[in-house]
């Protein structure tokens, strides 16, 4: 994928939202590729707290991640201020949770990945020393609110081409 030329950049921050295993991270790395900027992987910033109670099959609470969602939000508007484009991955899960997101770069995009279940429960089951277990799917997608359309968002389903994902994101944000 080509990276964005210089000549044509502009301030671009994205967050890649949904469930565990929907592929965030392999959409957030290669959408940040494509801009020629940070890759910011959003369960780096867990405090231990949060990622003890995933591994241990625990869902969080939202007193749970309000410290997480802060720091995110604190990450995307170190980028806004210094002029740097962002992708972010973060489950965003609920409308609260990317309001705090947005309270750092007002213009984020959302970039909603999802797809079936059995398709999620698969690629997670395959995902060798992950912190977050399968059986927590189901809660996530208990908790998920769908985003709205003045939410600035982009829904992909998760069997779309990765190339496509790109381009769709890139002609919505432009």
């Amino acid at each position: 994928m080509a990276r964005a030329s210089n000549a044509l950049a502009e301030l671009v921050i994205l967050v890649v939202m949904g469930v565990s295993g929907c592929g965030k991270t392999t959409v957030g790395q290669a959408l940040a590729h494509h801009l020629g900027c940070e890759f910011a992987e959003g369960d780096q910033f867990h405090p231990p707290e949060n990622v003890a109670k995933m591994a241990a099959g625990t869902p969080l609470t939202d007193d749970d991640r309000w410290g997480w969602l802060r720091t995110l939000s604190a990450r995307m508007a170190e980028a806004r201020t210094a002029g740097q484009s962002l992708v972010l991955s973060c489950s965003a899960l609920r409308k609260p949770y990317r309001d705090i997101l947005r309270e750092g770069a007002p213009q984020a995009w959302f970039v909603h990945l999802h797809g079936d279940i059995a398709l999620l429960q698969q690629r997670m089951a395959s995902r060798p020393g992950h912190y977050m277990p399968p059986s927590l799917l189901q809660s996530q997608l208990d908790t998920l609110e769908m985003p709205d359309a003045d939410e600035r968002v982009v829904s992909l389903d998760i069997v779309t081409p990765l190339s496509e994902m790109v381009s769709r994101v890139m002609s919505s944000v432009r």
